[in-house]
């Protein structure tokens, strides 16, 4: 008797060649609902109808298409159970060999913003069925949900009969597509309804095995979304992009899109941002007219520590850029747009991995951000509110200067990407100190302090925790620190305002902590 394949596919991608492998190479019979049968019927190959199959009628405006007991009783039925076949001859059921299903495109749906009607009605019934069905019953059934599965089957099948590891590997898959079909539609309900939900739940497809992790013994894998952030940022040249490439990647472009991105106006409004980042901290920072005098404001910072960095910008970089960045050994830039001389003078380094990331494939605001532990996960909203300087509340006697308060607030943005305790000394819109990842907050100043040396004279100090003791007041002082923006709300205020009194420097609080971890 003729092998029996179903398939009900949304993707009809390479269905039609593959439906007549099946007929003319294996002599199947194919049997098909609603629009894939009569796409297969105007291919000319031969196609029963499922309705025609059960008797029974499509209803509900195609919602009950397959959920028959002819279907599943075809697709579940164990042929060596003894009961089974008893079943099978009493109801009169026809074996299915081969299910072939692919789901309604629900992410597409909701991608495109649609109304919650038209989402519902995106999601599948009949499909998760017959797919959990079959690969329940993989011993005797086997199950494609993918189009990019099609020729290894066919593979397998000409060897002869289909090994049972090769038909669990395909139940394994089937169960991971329903339920990455499943956590899509749970997590849009829950957005949409705004829900508090009792388990986390995220699905992900590998996008790339990695070369290693952090460190050369450590195996790591790239799983991410296909059509938003990194995945769908172009990589224009260089090598593949590693496991601390793209952690870097990821800090340099959150701190660079605090000062816009790809706005037009950025030139004329002096807000070209170049971000130097080393180890998931800036190491460099800087606003200006241009890219390239960005760039360079960035590198003056310490160009020590950039030598083999990550530099973001948020404007299109230019030739005059690009000659700037091929003088020193970078890991990888990543920008919204290039000019194509910039990136012929970027060609002379082949190892340097050049990436575009357009606007329209960053991540909407308010994602949560999750760290794994011990048995579990941390998840939170990321640190990306729009902060208003209008909340900040100056607390000496001295005022700070509206140019001042442009340098304190640029710092107090960059302090926000720097990992805790962190201070960052800026001046004229630029960094020229910064310390990171200290276990005091005096420890991490002098670092700054030291760094910028004599330019601290008249620059600002950003500190992204209150400043508990008057210490880092009295240090800032000896350096020639002007003015001091901290978020407030130690104990011991009074002692860092009454520092800064005596010593004739302005504080601000703004009244809001960013720690990094």
């Amino acid at each position: 008797m003729s092998p029996l394949a179903l398939v009900s596919v949304s993707d009809k991608q390479n269905i039609i060649p593959f439906c007549k492998e099946l007929v003319e190479k294996f002599n199947y019979k194919i049997l098909s609902s609603g629009g894939t049968a009569k796409y297969l019927s105007e291919a000319k190959i031969p196609v029963t109808k499922v309705a025609d199959f059960t008797n029974s009628p499509e209803i509900l405006g195609g919602r009950v298409k397959t959920l028959h007991p002819k279907i599943h009783g075809g697709i579940l039925a164990n042929r060596a159970d003894e009961e089974h076949k008893k079943d099978i001859e009493a109801n009169d059921l026809q074996l299915i060999d081969l299910v072939v299903v692919n789901l309604y495109p629900f992410k597409k749906t909701v991608e495109r913003g649609s109304k919650w009607e038209d989402a519902i009605e995106n999601i599948d019934i009949g499909g998760p069925s017959m797919i959990r069905s079959a690969a329940k019953n993989h011993k005797d059934v086997s199950i494609l949900v993918d189009p990019s599965q099609y020729q290894e089957f066919l593979e397998e099948r000409i060897k002869g009969r289909l090994s049972e590891t090769y038909k669990a590997k395909l139940a394994f898959e089937a169960f991971q597509h329903t339920a990455d079909y499943d956590s899509a539609i749970s997590n849009w309900i829950c957005k949409e309804r705004d829900l508090q939900s009792s388990k986390y739940i995220e699905s992900y497809p590998l996008i790339r095995t990695l070369r290693y992790g952090e460190n050369p013994h450590q195996k790591a894998f790239w799983y991410g979304s296909s059509n938003i952030g990194w995945n769908s940022a172009e990589q224009l040249q260089g090598k593949e992009l590693s496991y601390n490439n793209l952690l870097d990647l990821e800090a340099a472009l959150s701190t660079v899109l605090e000062f816009g991105y790809e706005e037009k106006d950025l030139i004329k409004a002096n807000n070209c941002a170049s971000i130097i980042l080393k180890h998931n901290n800036p190491c460099g920072a800087s606003i200006s007219n241009s890219p390239s005098q960005a760039f360079l404001n960035a590198l003056e910072c310490d160009s020590v520590s950039a030598f083999g960095g990550i530099v973001a910008f948020n404007s299109n970089v230019d030739s005059e850029t690009a000659i700037k960045l091929k003088d020193i050994f970078l890991e990888c830039v990543v920008a919204p747009s290039y000019d194509k001389e910039a990136l012929d003078i970027l060609n002379i380094k082949k190892n340097l991995r050049i990436l575009r990331l357009s606007k329209d494939k960053l991540p909407k605001k308010n994602q949560t951000s999750t760290k794994s532990i011990m048995g579990g996960l941390l998840v939170q909203d990321t640190d990306d509110c729009a902060e208003e300087s209008e909340s900040w509340i100056s607390v000496t006697k001295k005022n700070p200067s509206n140019q001042t308060n442009l340098d304190l607030n640029f710092a107090w943005k960059i302090c926000k990407h720097v990992k805790s305790n962190a201070i960052v000394i800026a001046k004229d819109r630029k960094t020229i100190g910064i310390g990171a990842g200290q276990m005091n907050r005096v420890g991490a100043a002098k670092i700054a302090l030291k760094t910028a040396g004599k330019l601290c004279f008249d620059a600002v100090l950003a500190s992204d925790g209150f400043l508990p003791f008057a210490d880092t007041v009295e240090l800032a002082n000896e350096y020639g620190i002007k003015a001091i923006i901290q978020p407030g709300g130690s104990l011991r205020d009074q002692e860092s305002i009454d520092m800064c009194n005596l010593k004739g420097i302005s504080m601000v609080f703004t009244q809001k902590r960013h720690f990094l971890h």
